[in-house]
């Protein structure tokens, strides 16, 4: 029986034929692409349109369109990367299918940057062997690609924008399949206050959970609330334990908290060196492309370093590049950095590893469908098995592209075929499912905290026995509360901690369950790959009591 979050009735219903949660290169995509097929779409996003993950990537999207690579050598860099745990027939469908979708983002009008004769700039980063990141902007790839994605959307009268909305939890019909969500829209929204949308089918492509640690590059906004419905709706999610830590975020004090700024890995692949307080590289000897390892090796070299100087941050040394460079190639990292008092054209950069990207998410196939009828996810939510226990730089947005277009092809598909009926869907039926106690929002800093300290980027099995006491704790406390008549209040602040609660309670379920240390997963108690016992995917869900269970 699935479960729900504690929240008023819907106060208003809307109808369309496909909703799509999200509005980053995911999201947008499925919307324009359903509608070239002629059904209706509505994108509900949780702030504004332009306002995700996707804006934030600096690095770039990785594909072979440049002479001499081919999807085959970006298959083998994939493979390499995901450390044993990539689903092969994934990762040939992104590589294949990725020039083409890439091309047809900049027929949309992305405009990315161009070498002289007027051919795509490529650059390289982490794990590649050739020169196959594609970037704008120098190092705003994320905020150009946005850009595009959003302005051919809003010239679609075809397409509901709900700005300012948090999605709560699916709405089924009478045979399980997925019929629409509810959701809460804030004040400055086109809606107020708790409604529901109908729909024939739901893509998830709400991004990341970032935030379920205290030192992040994700936004505000990326507090796990597509894995946490999925959950809840009954789907299954695999690979949650391998959260990748970017080795390069600018090292801001032992305090600061949330999204911290990136030091793009485009850096290191013009050049840039990784060094201690005296001037050593220290990644020289350690890996075949030293700097350009992948992103696993270099933020677990990073933490070894910090280990053995007892010191709380490592350096990246760019000043070799001169002032144009830095000015010409990387100004958004350029001036973040002057924002904060360093300058790279003189400094070394401080940096310290942060969480940063979710490999795994709610399990799909190769269509982008999720194991409950009708629910479709891509984009960081998804597990896809693209990126297996460690993605690949710049494969992010790539694996956004091309499933989100398969997403809309299997719709279209199942539209023509009359697959795709309206569904029925009695919502005051719905209200009926379980509901999740809501935690206080003083609670999100209280899970952030356990998270980083327990399962961060080292974790023993004692580290992560004391995070699920702890967040075991604030499950009971928020029981009790309910139990005594006083319950935090249904609001989007007490929802996203129950949102965070849900994921880290799995992510930590996940995590204690691998015995072993693979890719961005790293158990101190356990220091070796184990392929003999480990080189399969753990499948979460949750069990009659609403507590996740790994399965694997």
């Amino acid at each position: 029986m699935p479960y729900r979050l504690t929240a008023p009735a819907p106060g208003w219903t809307a109808t369309t034929d496909v909703v799509v949660v999200g509005s980053g290169v995911a999201g947008l995509t499925v919307a324009l692409n359903v509608r070239r097929a002629g059904l209706r779409a509505t994108v509900v996003t949780k702030a504004m349109l332009d306002d995700g993950s996707t804006r934030w990537a600096q690095g770039g999207i990785a594909a072979a369109l440049g002479e001499g690579d081919t999807p085959e050598q970006h298959l083998d860099d994939t493979l390499v990367a995901g450390a044993g745990l990539c689903d092969e027939d994934a990762v040939r469908t992104l590589v294949t299918e990725g020039p083409d979708a890439v091309r047809r983002l900049i027929a949309v009008g992305a405009a990315f940057d161009q070498d002289e004769d007027g051919s795509i700039l490529l650059t390289r980063e982490g794990g590649h062997h050739r020169r196959r990141i594609a970037h704008a902007g120098g190092d705003a790839t994320g905020a150009e690609i946005s850009r595009a994605l959003v302005a051919a959307v809003r010239n679609d009268p075809g397409i509901e924008l709900i700005e300012h909305a948090l999605v709560l939890d699916l709405l089924t019909d009478a045979d399980g399949h997925a019929a629409g969500l509810t959701l809460h829209v804030m004040g400055e929204g086109q809606r107020d206050g708790v409604g529901a949308i109908r729909a024939r089918a739901v893509v998830l492509a709400t991004g990341g959970m970032g935030q379920v640690f205290s030192a992040t590059t994700n936004p505000a906004v990326s507090t796990g609330d597509g894995v946490a419905l999925a959950l809840r709706a009954g789907a299954e999610v695999a690979d949650l334990e391998f959260v990748q830590f970017h080795p390069t975020v600018l090292w801001l004090g032992a305090e600061a908290e949330g999204q911290q700024p990136l030091v793009s890995e485009a850096v290191r692949g013009e050049g840039a060196h990784l060094v201690d307080a005296s001037g050593e590289r220290f990644m020289l000897g350690q890996h075949e492309l030293a700097e350009l390892a992948p992103r696993d090796i270099v933020a677990k070299a990073i933490t070894r370093q910090m280990q053995l100087r007892g010191t709380e941050h490592m350096y990246l040394d760019g000043r070799h590049f001169g002032a144009e460079m830095w000015e010409h190639r990387f100004p958004t990292i350029l001036a973040s950095c002057r924002a904060h008092g360093i300058d790279p054209v003189t400094d070394l950069i401080p940096v310290a590893p942060a969480a940063h990207y979710a490999s795994g998410g709610v399990r799909t196939d190769l269509t982008g469908r999720t194991t409950v009828p009708g629910l479709y996810a891509c984009g960081e939510v998804a597990c896809t098995g693209v990126h297996g226990a460690n993605r690949l730089a710049s494969n992010s947005l790539l694996e956004g592209l091309v499933f989100a277009e398969r997403i809309a092809a299997d719709l279209a598909a199942r539209h023509a075929a009359g697959d795709l009926p309206e569904r029925a869907v009695d919502v005051a039926a719905a209200l009926d499912a379980r509901t999740v106690p809501l935690l206080a929002p003083e609670a999100r800093a209280d899970i952030q905290r356990l998270m980083s300290r327990g399962a961060g980027v080292l974790r023993s099995a004692e580290s992560m026995a004391a995070t699920a006491e702890g967040l075991a704790v604030l499950a009971r406390e928020a029981s009790a509360y309910l139990d005594e008549g006083k319950p935090a209040d249904p609001r989007v602040e007490t929802w996203e901690a129950a949102n965070l609660h849900l994921v880290a309670t799995a992510l930590v379920t996940a995590a204690a369950r691998r015995e072993e240390t693979r890719g961005c997963h790293w158990r101190e108690d356990f220091p070796d790959r184990d392929d003999a016992r480990w080189q399969h995917h753990l499948v979460t869900t949750l069990d009659a009591d609403g507590h996740p269970c790994v399965q694997g």
